[in-house]
């Protein structure tokens, strides 16, 4: 498959920070007006401050007032078809509908492709937590 976004994701695995796992990953995010933001994985020692290429590319759309997308590539060096992990994945439904178009290189011109909301069902959202709030007070 011939895909400037899957193009993006893969040039970006060069400049991921991973001495510990060496396991690149590389993503492009796509703006619904067509701007592409890209983001590789940078590890930490301590693991947990690790960042992951999904969260890079978002971070970097919402720094530069983006908020709406459409479509996210993920690749890895392994071309083993990564997808989002599910903090990510929570991460994306802070800004994208459960049909935001996911993805995942598996090499060889062969992609996987999801929604969203087929990686994500019933996720948490404002809606979510004010329905909670919602019968908690109904509760009392």
């Amino acid at each position: 498959m011939s895909d400037s976004l899957i193009e993006l994701a893969r040039d970006v695995l060069d400049n991921a920070h991973v001495p510990y796992s060496e396991y690149t990953v590389g993503a492009a995010l796509r703006t619904t007006d067509g701007e592409v933001f890209v983001g590789c994985n940078i590890e930490n020692a301590n693991y947990s401050n690790s960042l992951h290429a999904e969260e890079v590319a978002i971070a970097e759309a919402v720094k530069s007032g983006y908020t709406e997308f459409d479509r996210l590539v993920v690749t890895s060096g392994a071309r083993d078809g990564v997808t989002p992990c599910g903090m990510c994945r929570q991460t994306l439904a802070e800004f994208c509908g459960e049909d935001l178009e996911v993805v995942c290189d598996l090499g060889d011109g062969e992609v996987a492709t999801y929604t969203l909301g087929e990686l994500l069902p019933n996720t948490i959202s404002l809606d979510t937590l004010e329905q909670a709030a919602e019968k908690r007070r109904r509760e009392e």
